[in-house]
């Protein structure tokens, strides 16, 4: 089996993975970024063409290259993010390795970590794992395929468009801020059912001057003040990790004022064919959206660090019981800003500054042996 060595391997070439990898490069360690990817991006590439980021250009600048837009209250769509990072890894020459699938991560028993790539190995002091907030895995329901064969379903995960469904309406299920969004478009074409848990909603307009003024404000609160080390922010964290985070842009007069028909039940079963909500409701519908989140999937992480919730047993993306360990871009990692670009630079920083600490402190014994 071939054989290489790094100081650090960072798995997951988005903004997180490359912020980690431009922090450890200006403090001159040496790592290595790899990506399942083909090209840098293509995690952006691969949602729904209309999306558009929820922060404007202004909050999109990753540590050392300001978003490159000089209208800064403009909000970048998923190619134009997709571009931002390709040229970030390409001015910053980092070292990025795509078309890299790590098949298992374990402990080696001299100290650090081995990835298994195939007929390959790479071993390493440090595994920076930055591979999402949530996970690339969809949920969906165990009862989705008892639903009648002519019944189109995407995950939101595979939705691009609305010309992708049947002629005929639609149930999309599931009222975070992506299932309103896809609703929200949907409706233009198709009669559309929203089903799912009210999760609330900001209550300024994106395009307003209200927005822009109140936006710092609320990017502190994101920063400073829904934070893990707050009650507020503790409670939060597992309303977002478990339920989804609030409407955003679009909101609930929004999806009135387009003819989206709302309702709070959940989709709980099958019924001749077709969805059961819990209220009793049998949705004759042609299309089913499920945008039904994600669930991290660390299977390929031979090591006791996963909760039992699911989620690493991380405190600011550091494992404790497993010296060398880290995640970066989980949701809530530190504060709310953490899964979004706000609080990237934040979040690496930190666990940029814990590595090469554990380097320094590795330092005199080594020199003395």
């Amino acid at each position: 089996m071939n054989t290489q060595h790094i100081e650090t391997l960072i798995i997951g070439a988005g903004q997180c993975g490359l912020s980690t990898g431009y922090h450890l490069q200006r403090r001159n360690r040496p790592f290595l970024i790899v990506d399942s990817n083909e090209r840098i991006g293509d995690n952006w590439r691969k949602h729904y063409d209309s999306l558009r980021l929820y922060t404007p250009a202004k909050y999109t600048d990753l540590p050392g290259m300001p978003y490159p837009d000089p209208e800064r209250w403009n909000y970048p769509s998923r190619d134009e993010v997709a571009e931002y990072l390709e040229s970030y890894a390409v001015r910053f020459d980092l070292p990025v390795r795509l078309n890299t699938s790590i098949d298992k991560l374990t402990a080696r028993p001299e100290g650090g970590y081995s990835a298994i790539i195939g007929g390959e190995m790479i071993t390493c002091d440090n595994v920076v794992i930055a591979t999402g907030t949530f996970g690339r895995t969809p949920m969906i329901p165990e009862f989705a395929r008892e639903l009648d064969p002519s019944i189109k379903q995407l995950h939101s995960s595979e939705y691009k468009r609305p010309s992708q469904l049947l002629p005929g309406s639609v149930l999309v299920v599931g009222a975070s801020h992506s299932g309103t969004d896809i609703a929200y478009e949907l409706a233009e074409t198709h009669e559309t059912t929203l089903s799912g848990r009210d999760c609330g909603q900001l209550p300024m307009r994106w395009d307003t001057p209200l927005f822009r003024a109140g936006l710092p404000v609320l990017v502190f609160i994101a920063r400073h003040v829904m934070t893990r080390r707050t009650p507020v922010g503790r409670k939060l964290m597992g309303e977002i990790r478990t339920h989804g985070g609030p409407m955003l842009r679009i909101k609930r007069e929004d999806l009135a004022a387009r003819g989206v028909i709302r309702n709070t039940s959940r989709v709980t079963g099958v019924r001749s064919g077709r969805p059961l909500l819990d209220d009793g409701t049998v949705a004759d519908v042609q299309n089913v959206v499920w945008c039904t989140g994600f669930r991290q999937v660390f299977d390929w992480i031979d090591l006791p660090v996963i909760g039992d919730d699911g989620w690493p047993t991380e405190y600011r993306g550091v494992v404790r019981d497993a010296p060398g360990l880290f995640f970066c871009g989980l949701s809530f990692q530190f504060a709310f800003s953490s899964m979004v670009f706000p609080g990237v630079g934040r979040d690496t920083a930190y666990v940029a500054r814990r590595i090469a600490a554990r380097k320094a402190s590795s330092a005199p014994a080594r020199q003395a042996a």
